[in-house]
């Protein structure tokens, strides 16, 4: 049978121990045969399409390793307050927003980061002013709390502290009074839930635009770290119009509180799945975040925070992994804090029922965790940028503030995990930090922002090399998701995931790197997008 599609190209990266190749043919969605541009004419058939890229570099289609990108629309609705730096600027923002708006009309923004508030408390009273008594809603960078306006307080009737069965909390004074910072999931759901949203079909044309623009930037799938609400409608909604631009992975939520029915459910989603998603694991949190005080520390950060498990009794946590565990579940636990990392490590040690676990983020980690960790055999999967744009070598910024200058010079260690031998899956995380993956594998390496060449670089020395990079996004992100048989590599028999860029990312410096061209991206063997100049 005559290929498909042929993909031609100056440097072919198998990722494939070695093995080298200038052509790629592709038949039903799968590689079935590499070679040379000699051998394009005994393969092409009269259907055969040959894409002929010239000195371009195609690599195995690239994975987002952690992100959100259906529960991220509601996530990051309204103004996108990521490039806001100060208070004053954030007034003015939120004020041009709320201007000519009805007074019962919501002001909806995301992407605020704490450091605009400097060292004074994260409160919903520096802005009321400027919103005019509006109800306002405007989530943190970290999609782990939340700044509620008065207005929106009352209409969710939040007048005082609840309690949760996770750590989550509404943030009050010393009188009782809530402040309007609501940290962690069930405390900002309390006022989410009374705010608009778009309805199921417009965050499904949303949802389209977006996996078009992460095709555009070569991504060809992506490791999704919820499957919430409606989440399984927006799907249904974009497929009955066509194919997902990209290929998903989806990971729902097993919380504090959950019981046998719960556990059940889990296991029965997994056969959830539509023509390029599929349902595919567990999530767990074990804590929240540093800048929120919500991470799970061995100990407290300067503000004494930081101190408990996201899960009241953490053994029910261990329960309830374990349980999916070795029922063959694959699992991603997002642990940020030393304590939370190393009790993850204790929970799974000696698991049976031959599935992949992972932990999310990693953030914070003693030079004998990392060692623990890779005895342990579990994936890693961290951000790059998480780093890279929220905090400073200096140890300026709030997170580093929070941890201290000793934790914080013994964070974000990419590097030694690798040099540990543990796989390392990388991705953004979007919404808290851009989709692009360019950006990230380039950051990966600089530890620094990207085009920003007059950055301090945040611990160099934990700096990943290109390869290492470039593996997050194809062998290892493949590995986290235990799917080294199917996909990461240029093979035949592989799925037929392809991302061609301009540029080679082994060996053009990074910053150059991050703005290559994407000529390219295949996903099950069908090109979802195409620059200009491609065929």
């Amino acid at each position: 049978m005559s290929p498909d599609l042929v993909v031609l190209a100056g440097t072919v990266h198998t990722m494939d121990g070695g093995s080298s190749a200038q052509a790629v043919a592709v038949t039903d969605g799968v590689v079935t045969a590499l070679g040379s541009a000699a051998d394009v004419p005994d393969w092409r058939g009269p259907r055969t399409e040959v894409l002929d890229l010239g000195t371009a570099t195609l690599l195995p289609g690239l994975t987002d390793g952690h992100m959100h990108p259906v529960s991220g629309l509601q996530m990051a609705a309204g103004t996108d307050l990521s490039a806001v730096r100060d208070l004053g600027e954030l007034r003015a923002v939120l004020a041009e927003t709320a201007r000519g708006r009805r007074p019962d009309e919501w002001v909806l923004a995301w992407g605020l980061d704490p450091n605009v508030f400097g060292r004074a408390p994260v409160a919903a009273a520096e802005l009321e002013d400027a919103l005019g008594g509006r109800p306002a809603l405007l989530r943190l960078f970290d999609a782990h709390g939340a700044l509620a306006s008065a207005a929106a307080l009352r209409i969710a009737g939040v007048d005082g502290p609840r309690e949760f069965d996770q750590r989550a909390r509404v943030v009050c004074d010393a009188d009782g009074v809530p402040t309007g910072l609501l940290l962690e999931w069930a405390a900002v759901e309390l006022v989410a839930q009374v705010a608009p949203v778009a309805p199921v079909a417009a965050r499904a044309d949303e949802l389209r635009e977006l996996l078009r623009g992460m095709a555009a930037s070569g991504l060809t799938g992506g490791h999704v770290m919820d499957f919430i609400g409606d989440s399984a409608d927006v799907l249904a909604a974009v497929e009955a119009d066509g194919d997902l631009p990209l290929r998903l992975r989806f990971a729902p939520w097993c919380m504090p509180g959950v019981d046998d029915d719960g556990l059940a459910e889990l296991v029965h989603l997994q056969r959830t799945a539509g023509r390029r998603w599929q349902v595919g694991g567990v999530k767990f949190m074990v804590d929240g975040t540093i800048d929120g005080g919500t991470a799970w520390l061995d100990e407290p950060d300067a503000f004494g925070e930081s101190t408990e498990s996201f899960w009241p009794d953490p053994q029910a946590y261990t329960r309830a992994v374990r349980h999916l565990a070795e029922r063959g579940i694959p699992t991603a636990t997002h642990a940020i804090g030393d304590a939370a990392v190393a009790h993850v490590v204790r929970s799974l040690e000696g698991v049976g029922g031959g599935a992949t676990h992972r932990v999310e983020h990693l953030e914070t980690m003693p030079g004998e965790l990392v060692r623990r960790f890779a005895a342990s055999g579990l994936v890693a999967s961290m951000q790059p940028t998480h780093c890279t744009l929220y905090s400073q070598a200096d140890h300026s910024d709030n997170w580093s503030h929070r941890l201290g200058d000793e934790r914080a010079d013994g964070a974000w260690r990419c590097g030694d995990l690798r040099r540990a031998g543990v796989t390392l899956a990388l991705g953004s995380d979007w919404p808290v930090a851009p989709y692009d993956p360019r950006p990230v594998m380039a950051d990966a390496q600089l530890r620094r922002p990207a085009g920003r060449r007059d950055s301090v670089p945040v611990q160099p020395g934990q700096a990943l090399t290109a390869r290492q990079a470039l593996e997050g996004y194809t062998t290892h992100a493949a590995a986290a998701a235990g799917e080294s048989g199917v996909a990461g590599r240029i093979a035949v028999g592989m799925r037929a995931d392809l991302t061609a860029l301009a540029l080679d990312p082994l060996t053009t410096p990074p910053d150059e790197a991050a703005e290559s061209p994407v000529l390219l991206t295949v996903v099950g063997g069908s090109p979802v997008h195409r620059a200009a100049t491609v065929g």
